[in-house]
């Protein structure tokens, strides 16, 4: 069904403004129809963000209380800032902070910029398929379950019967304890973690990649630029966007190492520099019951990471490349 024009005549009458509200309405009808497949398609997103993200944040108010089963969560006491106080009263919480954030901070500045690097240098290939395989090989240990890689480190590191302490045995008749060195296990959690994600992660660089004109780089060499010249000026620029993205991304992730990574890698022997908040909420929340304790960890945890998300964006809004 189409409307009429409306002619000079009539303009700015009651009848052209009816006219136009139901153009209006009619419009907004086609666009409706012609997003429903779209919005059926977000639903199973929206629902598991709601179900498994924002209907959990009720839980919170256990922080604020003195929780235990038989009263439930509206049932339990309040007591206030209480355990928040008690956490910090406790000799072992900011040693624990302190690795949460300095694991997380050299996860950032040490394993940030792989992906970047992987990305540029995949996009430098020219033979497809060395670069299809090169692609398959760094993406695979993305898809390995933690416990596979733990096993993997324990094969390689391990004091007595791993693979590079059995060279070194062979080489000076001596060997090192690898994971039970709080600067070599340092290492090794930085190395295996940027092993595993790093393939994963140069993924959204490459597809950035693909969207700079090829013509600047035909200009470029024209121009006498080399290659290193042609990333400097063109390619990372190119990216920068998204850089500062994922960015911004990770530094709200800074409180937040990660439980599985730590746990499969962890020993009692470097506890000084292992244990962290997640490992702390399992250890204290799940298996000693204090719910009320480390959901007052998870709390300060998520406040602080927040804190971080804002600083992190409004820095980056002084150089016009904001989140927000």
């Amino acid at each position: 069904m189409t409307t009429a024009p409306i002619s000079p005549k009539t303009a700015g009458t009651p009848e052209a403004y009816e006219v136009q509200r139901r153009t209006r309405q009619a419009a907004r009808r086609r666009r409706w129809k012609a997003n429903v497949p779209l919005m059926l398609l977000f639903i199973p997103g929206l629902l598991y963000y709601v179900l498994f993200k924002y209907l959990p944040m009720g839980g919170l108010i256990i922080a604020f209380k003195d929780y235990n089963f038989f009263d439930g969560v509206f049932g339990s006491p309040w007591v206030g800032f209480k355990n928040f106080e008690m956490i910090f009263q406790q000799p072992q919480t900011l040693n624990i902070i302190r690795n949460t954030v300095v694991l997380s901070l050299l996860n950032v500045f040490v394993g940030f910029p792989f992906p970047i690097i992987l990305a540029i240098l995949l996009n430098e290939v020219r033979k497809s398929w060395y670069k299809r395989t090169i692609q398959t090989i760094v993406y695979l240990p993305h898809f390995f379950s933690w416990v596979i890689i733990g096993g993997f480190v324990v094969t390689l590191f391990a004091t007595e019967s791993g693979t590079i302490n059995h060279i070194l045995n062979s080489w000076t008749g001596k060997t090192f304890p690898f994971l039970f060195t709080p600067s070599s296990w340092i290492g090794i959690y930085l190395g295996s973690g940027i092993w595993k994600e790093m393939g994963f992660s140069a993924i959204i660089y490459l597809a950035a990649l693909s969207s700079i004109d090829p013509s600047l780089y035909e200009s470029a060499g024209l121009d006498g630029a080399n290659k290193l010249q042609q990333i400097r000026h063109i390619t990372i620029p190119g990216i920068s966007t998204t850089i500062v993205l994922l960015f911004i991304l990770a530094m709200g992730r800074i409180m937040e190492v990660g439980f599985d990574h730590v746990y499969v890698l962890q020993n009692a022997v470097v506890s000084n520099v292992a244990d962290v908040i997640s490992t702390y909420l399992y250890r204290v929340g799940l298996q000693g019951a204090q719910f009320s304790l480390t959901t007052a960890m998870g709390l300060f945890e998520s406040i602080v990471g927040l804190i971080l998300v804002l600083s992190a964006n409004a820095l980056a809004r002084k150089f016009d490349r904001g989140l927000w």
